[in-house]
């Protein structure tokens, strides 16, 4: 087996906000979480708003430095490397973010902001850029002779495509795309995330895709991360893990999304909304939500493990949840 393209190892990150008069409360938005990604590998990340998954996209591209842990890119950790090393390094790394709109300057062509990585980084002169632009207009299905036109010229869907194009623009080896649906209109997000599909496997991306759409990470995405408040709870192969889940977490987000079974809803559902990252449970995170939590729940600080080959999960319960109780 190569090595793989992307490894975070033990990775946290925590903020600091304004709680009250003259205090700061800690906020531990990702918290000793493991995750590898192979070479050519579709990774979906799941979970709830506010469960750490963008800013664990920003991690692994270091947009974001891990308070504690490290991330590896092809067998070199990046804190380890200067600000010229990682700004060269950019180039194979890209990140796809939620709204196309805000992450487009609206005061420059389209085909000036797809140009910009290769001229920065030096790969191409400028009139090798443009037929780069227009090559790549194409590809994600945008008339290249709209290159001159201005973001608020186009709907949300051709946006997200001229993002698209402009992260493909340097010939990456991965890319982060952090919901790049969920900002589009229902018609459009399909498209979109066959257009992904196939350019993953066009130009042989790794690829960490975000999502709550737990259908799209089942189309797209060979292997799925199930994050909650922070944590990975549960993670495996993305048929087997969401046609049988092991943790009750990925169970509620499971029994939200009807059609994903067919229509048919799951019984185990999640009560209560998310707590606090500021004073999370005691024990397991999802135990004030778990329709199976006991008292050793909240003693115990459940750890990944295990169960079958390629699938883990973090429960001290899932025997039980597998049972379906």
């Amino acid at each position: 087996m190569s090595a793989p393209l992307v490894r975070a190892e033990n990775v946290s990150r925590s903020f600091r906000s304004r709680g009250g008069w003259l205090t700061r409360n800690e906020i531990k938005a990702v918290r000793d979480v493991d995750l590898i990604v192979g070479r050519g590998e579709a990774v979906g990340v799941v979970g709830e708003s506010g469960c750490g998954k963008s800013t664990l996209g920003r991690m692994l591209l270091h947009l974001l430095p891990p308070t504690s842990g490290r991330v590896v890119f092809d067998g070199r950790p990046l804190e380890d490397l200067t600000p010229s090393m990682r700004r060269r390094l950019r180039a194979r790394m890209q990140m796809i973010f939620q709204d196309p709109y805000a992450s487009l300057d609206p005061r420059r062509a389209a085909g000036a902001q797809i140009a910009d990585g290769l001229l920065i980084h030096g790969l191409a002169r400028r009139g090798e850029a443009r037929a780069r632009v227009n090559d790549l207009l194409r590809r994600v299905g945008l008339d290249p002779g709209h290159a001159d036109r201005l973001p608020h010229e186009f709907s949300g869907g051709q946006r997200q495509r001229i993002a698209i194009a402009r992260s493909l623009a340097t010939e990456p080896e991965f890319i982060v795309a952090d919901e790049p649906v969920s900002a589009l209109d229902v018609s459009v997000q399909a498209q979109i995330v066959t257009l992904l599909a196939e350019l993953r496997s066009s130009f042989a991306l790794a690829l960490v895709f975000i999502s709550h759409d737990l259908h799209v990470v089942r189309h797209l995405c060979e292997r799925v991360v199930v994050m909650y408040l922070g944590r990975v709870v549960e993670e495996g192969p993305s048929a087997d893990t969401l046609r049988a889940a092991a943790h009750p977490y990925t169970r509620a987000l499971i029994a939200a999304t009807p059609s994903i079974h067919g229509g048919k809803r799951s019984r185990q559902t999640a009560s209560g909304e998310l707590p606090s990252p500021t004073s999370p449970p005691s024990g397991c995170v999802f135990r004030t939500r778990c329709p199976h939590a006991i008292a050793a729940c909240a003693e115990t600080v459940p750890v990944l493990r295990e169960i079958t080959p390629g699938r883990r999960v973090a429960c001290i319960r899932d025997d039980v949840v597998a049972q379906g109780a």
